[in-house]
């Protein structure tokens, strides 16, 4: 399955508040679709897992098959296979730079990495998916269109607040994974456990 390009407040109505995805909110407090505004009834135990791993799909912005490699990552490592996940998700080098607020969103981000405006330890680094590691800097290149991009989206940046495993100069427009990145510093409100019991009989 592509990564998804349709319109965002859709994906919010069906699945609640993603960050990742979009800043907006919906005006609208049903899901979308024709039956929306009709009484649900009572999903079964394979929608409600489906919805978690949706959530994780649509705000961290990656595909079935990525997801799918994410979680047999995950199951390889020691500690809880969700716990797993969401670390492994959280620090991707697109993620990392909307957390920083170099992007909007997670989608902006990826945009800035792709382009070639994101320095990892110095270095242009073009890979959204790179897993970045504890001691990692991530800084904005020099040129004035790169300075100018990153500074625009930090006068208004998507998660107002920089994590505690992320240190932040915004002169510089620098960060640094100073620490190991623990859950409750996920800006996702997700029941992982779902999304591990979801691939359970599928990878």
């Amino acid at each position: 399955m592509a990564r998804y390009r349709g319109p965002r407040l859709r994906i919010t109505r069906r699945l609640g508040d993603l960050p990742g995805l979009t800043r907006k909110s919906a005006k609208r407090a049903y899901p979308p679709g024709q039956h929306g505004q009709v009484a649900r009834r009572k999903r079964s135990e394979y929608a409600i897992r489906l919805e978690e791993k949706q959530k994780l799909r649509f705000n961290y912005g990656v595909s079935e098959r990525q997801l799918v490699r994410y979680v047999k990552k995950a199951r390889a490592q020691e500690g809880s296979t969700g716990t797993n996940l969401l670390k492994l998700l959280e620090s991707r080098l697109d993620n990392i730079c909307f957390r920083l607020g170099f992007g909007p969103t997670v989608p902006g981000a990826r945009q800035l990495v792709n382009h070639g405006h994101v320095l990892v330890n110095g270095r242009v680094l073009d890979i959204p998916s790179y897993q970045c590691k504890t001691g990692d800097i991530i800084s904005i290149r020099e040129s004035k269109q790169s300075r100018r991009l990153a500074e625009t989206n930090l006068e208004f940046p998507g998660l107002a607040n920089v994590p505690p495993h992320l240190e932040f100069d915004k002169t510089k427009l620098r960060g640094r994974i100073s620490s190991r990145i623990e859950r409750e510093w996920v800006a996702l409100e997700i029941n992982e456990l779902l999304v591990v019991e979801y691939y359970s009989r599928k990878v």
